[in-house]
């Protein structure tokens, strides 16, 4: 199979590329090694291109004798600021939809999507009395005073967190978020009026060796990490009991390539979680990192982010049942594999 990856580079993209290549697929690499991710621009050479998205002459050119498109390359991070709320429509949504129009013209009819699991905003919750509710936004005051947990919007008592599933109701909270679900609608526009196929794939919290270091695009694993490589411990919001899915890279690139070498049979648009389906908290993580870097233990400062949500974790039942997709690692494994990993550079 010959693939073009955009983002190639990346920190996903470097762990996709590798698994692309051990499965021997011919891979073609575009990345335009954007200067808040990458220190510097690297030498052309055979399968690498070295553009942007947004160019659609690029993109054509990359596009020649390709048959599955892997669609990576994003802006990320928190999309907090409205500072750069153009940036992300400008890569994340503009980017996609050049990406698409190329597709089109090139008659690509297969095309694996990076998308995320903040398009459900809040997972999922509920109530004794009132079932599956969603919670209103998070109060200032309430943070404040160290009640993080969001209570029934109708009668105020305590919710029982759960698992989304693909079919939960979206509601993104940020920029990011906002352009990474425009990229899915995009992306199923493109397939039902082409006959093309998409595989949407709803990452997770991600984290394993190349995780970026001291850029916007560091997730919370790596700000624990970079603390911790300091001899600092690492410090953790609120109470520490958020709880997340935290899914090994090279899980990620499994999901990522298993996709691509998907059957034709499957529907014009699909989404899939993408997690390890196992539900444990930013101070579990913090823990376990402080563990395998026998660092000081984690220090809970009771801060919060007023955007941030509570608690999102996944069911990848569906990845499992259609591919046959597993993880393999759990957290524990899983870091300690970022820290050899780590030690051998």
């Amino acid at each position: 199979m010959r693939v073009l990856l955009t983002g190639g580079a990346g920190f996903i993209g470097q762990h996709v590329h590798h698994q692309l290549v051990a499965e021997g697929h011919e891979v073609t690499i575009l990345d335009s090694f954007r200067p808040d991710v990458h220190a510097q621009k690297p030498t052309p050479r055979p399968g690498l291109i070295v553009g942007d998205i947004r160019d659609a002459d690029c993109v054509a050119q990359a596009l020649e004798g390709i048959d599955t498109v892997i669609h990576l390359a994003a802006k990320v991070g928190l999309g907090v600021h409205l500072d750069d709320i153009d940036d992300y429509v400008s890569t994340n949504s503009l980017g996609t939809a050049i990406v698409l129009k190329a597709l089109a013209h090139a008659k690509i009819r297969h095309l694996v999507y990076a998308s995320s699991m903040v398009v459900y905003g809040e997972g999922r919750y509920d109530c004794a009395q009132h079932g599956q509710v969603a919670p209103g936004p998070r109060r200032t005051e309430d943070l404040e005073a160290g009640r993080f947990e969001p209570p029934c919007p109708y009668c105020g008592a305590p919710l029982q967190p759960g698992l989304v599933s693909e079919d939960a109701a979206l509601d993104p909270r940020n920029a990011y978020a906002t352009s990474k679900l425009s990229g899915e609608h995009l992306a199923a526009t493109w397939a039902r009026e082409t006959d093309g196929r998409v595989t949407a794939l709803r990452f997770h919290n991600v984290y394993g060796p190349g995780m970026p270091r001291n850029t916007p695009y560091a997730g919370v694993a790596a700000i624990f990490r970079s603390a911790l490589e300091r001899g600092e411990a690492p410090r953790v919001f609120e109470d520490g009991r958020q709880r997340r899915d935290f899914v090994q890279v090279r899980d990620i690139a499994t999901a990522v390539t298993m996709s691509a070498s998907a059957l034709p049979q499957q529907p014009a648009f699909t989404a899939y979680n993408v997690g390890s389906g196992t539900v444990r908290t930013i101070g579990d993580l913090a823990t376990e990192l402080a563990h395998v870097y026998d660092g000081p233990s984690p220090v809970v400062t009771g801060q919060y982010r007023l955007g941030d949500v509570r608690h999102i974790t996944a069911s990848s039942d569906r990845l499992k049942y259609d591919l046959g997709w597993k993880p393999g690692y759990d957290l524990a494994t899983g870091l300690r594999d970022l820290v050899v990993s780590g030690n051998r550079r």
